[in-house]
């Protein structure tokens, strides 16, 4: 069953996540302001009017990171569903899930530009952009626990403990989603759980796109 495709949505899959990781560690080690950072809003503020163009380098990785999260959605979806309303039919929704969660992600890195602007020459309205990035940020969860969700309900491509963490990790993004409102501060108690809702998403990824590549 091996084909050029699988093999590139399997190394996508892998692509994705390495790429998500080096620009997570890029802004952390730039100290760039990032939406679960809770900090205060001053602290906040005062970390986008001095990051100037310092956004720009890890936001332009962000493309290919959605590019290759596409390809391995499509991937997992060519090889789970062929047609019909079985279970496999579910594969729909986790593809859905994965182009929902591109979109709503553009957004918010967006926004960081939108901070940075406003943080420089228009203080007056940077606490509205701050809410909506992070609730924004916080909803697009969401997504990730749907296509979570929708690819491990099929069944295809999944061992038992790949089955434990995809509906673990979904439940866990969900909860950490729907308590969005809460987040508008980057405060909540709560955010915790997307980060490790998204490391059990990561892990995920790499262990079906080790599974697409051996097709």
């Amino acid at each position: 069953m091996r084909s050029g495709f699988t093999v590139c949505a399997g190394l996508s899959g892998i692509g994705f996540v390495v790429l998500a990781i080096v620009i997570n560690a890029v802004y952390i080690r730039g100290r760039l302001p990032m939406p679960v950072a809770g900090n205060g809003f001053e602290a906040v503020a005062a970390n986008y009017a001095e990051v100037g163009t310092a956004l720009r380098r890890p936001s332009v990785a962000a493309p290919a990171g959605w590019l290759f999260l596409t390809i391995f959605a499509a991937g997992l979806l060519a090889v789970s569903w062929h047609g019909g309303s079985g279970p496999q039919a579910w594969a729909l929704v986790g593809f859905a899930g994965v182009l929902m969660q591109n979109v709503t992600f553009a957004c918010v890195e967006a926004l960081r530009f939108g901070l940075a602007t406003a943080a420089a020459q228009h203080r007056e309205s940077m606490p509205a952009l701050w809410t909506l990035s992070n609730v924004l940020f916080g909803f697009n969860q969401l997504f990730l626990a749907t296509a979570l969700l929708g690819f491990t309900a099929t069944g295809v491509l999944t061992s038992p403990w790949q089955t434990t963490v995809g509906y673990l990790s979904a439940a866990l993004l969900f909860l950490s989603s729907s308590a969005a409102p809460y987040n508008a501060t980057a405060t909540s108690r709560l955010a915790f759980l997307g980060g490790i809702g998204w490391l059990g998403w990561a892990t995920w990824i790499i262990a079906n796109s080790i599974a697409l590549v051996r097709l």
